[in-house]
């Protein structure tokens, strides 16, 4: 990865202006962002075409002394001592009212995601692809295909990366159960703990929810082995820790300091990948943090959305993001627009999913029609028959069942049983200790068939 160039120093680029140079910046005065409302770093900005008379020199100094009249620090720190920064032009700000409305409202014509019948399911189909994504952004090689067999059938993890989907997923149901709590540093550490269980390396398995030591040269490489950042030294995590659990939990702050909690969230997940504090695990630290300060203020549709499959898709953007940061004194906005864009993005996949998935249960629901089972299948179990059909010979599972549709043993039971006896929908074989419960190729016409 090629690193970004330091933007130009404004106390060194300014003195050097001539007089016309000095005059441009009075008498053209700029946005945050460019001609198109981008808010870009220098290293992409000084390959633009700038306003007629300026050089790229002059187009930046515009720039960064508007950014800099618009800035808000916040009560954390950089390595040096020094206050983080962030602004909110109006591109940015379009974007936290578009996801506050979408994450915390309803979802309008959607029945099915209001229905605390079949919530559940798509809740449980939710958390399983954050924690594959997470995953496997974090180098986990198993297919998604794979994966969610794992998670839904419960079985023992096979390898490293099998275990790291496992934990990930349980990390994720554990903010679910503890999102009404204040972070404190012992609940990043069990969630540290969690996410880690039986990945370390060899050395390092007693430090699963313990900061890393003086001992641990920990750095940030690329790829390419190429230095990219490195974090505070180990001494100061613990105070630095303790810092961003009073900012994630907004406490003392007044109300002219308000922080939308969209950009609190991403803010707390920045400042993990910052600072580092542990010797692995900490991407996946910090992305599941983003959920609960966004699950604590209630925006509950981020419950559903899975922002690591997106930044999976292009995780040279997301790096680039936090080294946008780090050479431009530290100015978080860059961070806060990549984030806020993965979000978006994020958000209107699951608009496409929930409604194809609407269509696909619709779709089984037709199958119904003019048949004796018109009404009397439950959601979950059209769910299933939606994916049986689509997939004949698929051996499902009570516990694969129960995993799906995050429902008791007995209901996983019963849904099943239900298929076999009396509607004779599925095949039921007894394989070693468990019941197993197959599609047949004839499922369409075994529907067609009840009168």
């Amino acid at each position: 990865m090629k690193l970004p160039l330091t933007p130009p120093d404004l106390e060194v680029l300014l003195p050097a202006l001539t007089g016309p140079q000095l005059m441009q910046l009075v008498t053209q005065p700029l946005g945050p962002g460019d001609m198109k409302g981008r808010y870009l770093h220098w290293d992409k900005l000084r390959h633009l075409v700038p306003p007629e008379g300026m050089t790229p020199e002059v187009y930046w100094a515009a720039i960064k002394q508007t950014r800099k009249r618009l800035y808000r620090s916040i009560p954390l720190k950089d390595k040096a001592g020094s206050p983080l920064v962030f602004c909110i032009p109006e591109t940015l700000m379009q974007k936290i009212l578009w996801i506050s409305e979408q994450a915390t409202g309803s979802i309008e014509g959607d029945a099915r995601v209001r229905d605390p019948k079949t919530r559940q399911q798509y809740l449980i189909s939710s958390l399983m692809e954050e924690s594959i994504s997470s995953s496997q952004l974090e180098g986990a090689s198993t297919t998604r295909r794979v994966a969610r067999e794992l998670l839904r059938s419960g079985r023992t993890p096979r390898d490293h990366s099998e275990q790291m989907i496992v934990n990930n997923y349980r990390a994720m149901r554990f903010i679910r159960e503890y999102r009404e709590e204040p972070l404190t540093p012992s609940l990043v550490f069990e969630l540290h703990r969690i996410l880690t269980e039986g990945t370390l390396e060899v050395d390092d398995q007693d430090k699963a929810g313990h900061f890393r030591s003086s001992a641990d040269d920990i750095c940030v490489f690329s790829k390419d082995d190429q230095l990219l950042h490195v974090p505070p030294v180990a001494a100061e995590l613990e105070a630095r820790l303790k810092a961003l659990c009073v900012f994630a939990n907004a406490e003392g702050e007044a109300e002219g300091e308000y922080i939308p909690p969209v950009v609190r969230a991403i803010i707390v997940h920045f400042m993990i990948g910052y600072d580092h504090p542990f010797v692995d695990g900490n991407g996946r630290t910090a992305r599941a943090l983003f959920y609960w300060v966004m699950a604590r203020n209630n925006y509950w549709l981020m419950e559903y959305v899975s922002i690591s499959r997106v930044i999976k898709q292009a995780p040279s953007q997301y790096m680039k993001a936090y080294l946008y940061t780090e050479t431009d004194e530290m100015d978080l906005t860059y961070f806060l627009d990549h984030q806020l864009n993965v979000i978006q993005q994020a958000v209107t996949d699951l608009h496409a999913w929930l409604a194809e998935k609407v269509r696909a249960l619709r779709e089984s629901e037709e199958v119904l029609i003019g048949s004796s089972l018109q009404g009397r299948l439950n959601p979950r179990q059209l769910a299933l028959l939606e994916h049986a059909l689509k997939n004949p010979g698929h051996e499902y599972t009570i516990k694969e069942h129960q995993q799906a549709q995050g429902v008791v043993y007995q209901t996983a039971r019963t849904d099943l049983m239900t298929l076999v006896e009396p509607y004779g929908l599925l095949r039921k074989v007894r394989l070693g200790k468990k019941d197993v419960f197959i599609a047949p190729a004839e499922l369409k016409e075994k529907i067609a068939a009840q009168k």
